[in-house]
């Protein structure tokens, strides 16, 4: 997401979702490899909880409610337009409250993005109406590395960058600053990161992705984050490795234009170095970046080319989430496709949910759109039955 550029809950709005669940059968499970961990529910704070406490014992994010049966069968008792809306993640203004409450009560999407510094949204029990209006709870994503990419460092103070952690702290120590801060974020409602940054990279500090890595040596960016990411996931909140297949090398920046890495054989000597043994990493997303791949995708992003998933799944194994990166506000995207054919493409591509953190006055437009290619087969069914499962899945919703 940009370098420049976080879900309360309330008592009534949890009684809500449980009494949905039950209603759908779903429950929760044990956890297994290669990143299908079954999630852990991310059952909410009470509106009266301390920002900067952890969750208290009976909503850890190991308290699922047991025996209500399987993810698949909870998609399968939705309507086609609700399965397809689980699948978009749009962004909202984090200064609007109501509305954003109003924008999942009438589309009833699977997540919302809070990707501006406005902080109403994460204050006083402001998503507690949000989770209310959601049928389904709605996931609530920022972007919280630290450095230069942050979102709560008004409310509860600032991170160093991942650069700056790795050359300070040891591992064991990043994972203690990553749980701190995850239990901030999940005390505020927020139930993924986007983050750690996964990518390599020796640019200046300044640069797109530059302090943003932990490091020019992959080995080394690999066990940064996955210290970070385990500090998140034990506070009760996603981790989401980024940016697939790697960006730390591009040409450029996705926000301005079309980027290109280096061909796949060298990304696989150093940039997918981090994704080695994903499994490793517990219960993560993965955000698969807008990036042109000689040898992989050929003119296409990877967020949009089936490869770049392909890669991902079979090579690396991995069972869980993928989201795309922002397909709304980069030129690498806007620059060559409508919002609504951007998330068809990506979804035909194989993301499980689209991201665009401009846009959220399109997400009628966008359901519509992909409701439509269900209805006419442009979009398998199957498909969107599997993404369902995984996005469900992951807010602990389900068993997979």
């Amino acid at each position: 997401m940009k370098a420049h550029a976080r879900p309360r809950w309330s008592t009534a709005g949890a009684v809500s979702a449980l009494t949905l669940i039950c209603a759908l059968s779903a429950c929760s499970g044990d956890r297994s490899a290669s990143g299908t961990a079954t999630p852990t529910a991310l059952t909410p704070p009470s509106a009266g909880s301390s920002p900067q406490a952890a969750p208290p014992a009976s909503t850890s994010p190991a308290q699922t409610v047991p025996g209500r049966g399987s993810c698949a069968s909870a998609v399968s008792a939705m309507d086609p337009r609700a399965r397809v809306a689980q699948l978009v993640v749009p962004g909202v203004n984090a200064g609007d409250p109501a509305g954003v409450a109003n924008l999942v009560r009438t589309q009833q999407v699977g997540g919302i993005f809070a990707g501006d510094k406005k902080t109403t949204l994460l204050q006083n029990g402001a998503l507690d109406g949000v989770q209310r209006a959601a049928k389904i709870p709605v996931s609530v994503a920022v972007d919280e590395e630290g450095g230069r990419v942050q979102r709560i460092d008004d409310l509860d103070g600032s991170l160093p960058s991942a650069r700056q952690l790795a050359a300070s702290k040891t591992p064991d120590e990043v994972r203690a600053i990553g749980e701190q801060r995850g239990k901030q974020l999940r005390a505020r409602g927020v139930t993924v990161d986007y983050a750690p940054d996964a990518d390599v990279s020796d640019e200046p500090d300044d640069a797109v992705i530059g302090d943003r890595s932990y490091s020019p040596d992959p080995e080394k960016v690999r066990q940064y984050a996955l210290a970070f990411a385990e500090g998140l996931r034990a506070a009760g909140v996603q981790p989401v490795l980024k940016h697939f297949p790697g960006h730390g090398h591009g040409s450029g920046d996705s926000h301005r234009g079309t980027v290109v890495t280096p061909p796949l054989d060298q990304l696989r000597r150093v940039d997918l170095v981090p994704y080695r043994d994903i499994s490793e990493y517990g219960q993560v997303a993965v955000m698969v970046g807008h990036l042109e791949v000689p040898g992989l995708t050929g003119d296409e992003p990877a967020s949009l080319a089936p490869e770049a998933y392909r890669l991902l799944r079979n090579e690396f194994h991995f069972t869980g989430p993928v989201i795309t990166d922002d397909l709304g506000g980069m030129k690498a995207i806007t620059d060559r496709f409508a919002l609504p054919d951007a998330v068809l493409k990506a979804l035909q591509a194989g993301a499980d949910q689209a991201l665009f953190s401009s846009g959220h006055n399109d997400v009628g437009a966008v359901v519509d759109r992909l409701q439509r290619a269900v209805e006419s087969g442009e979009l398998s069914g199957a498909q969107v039955q599997a993404s369902v499962e995984r996005v469900l899945a992951a807010k602990g919703f389900c068993r997979p």
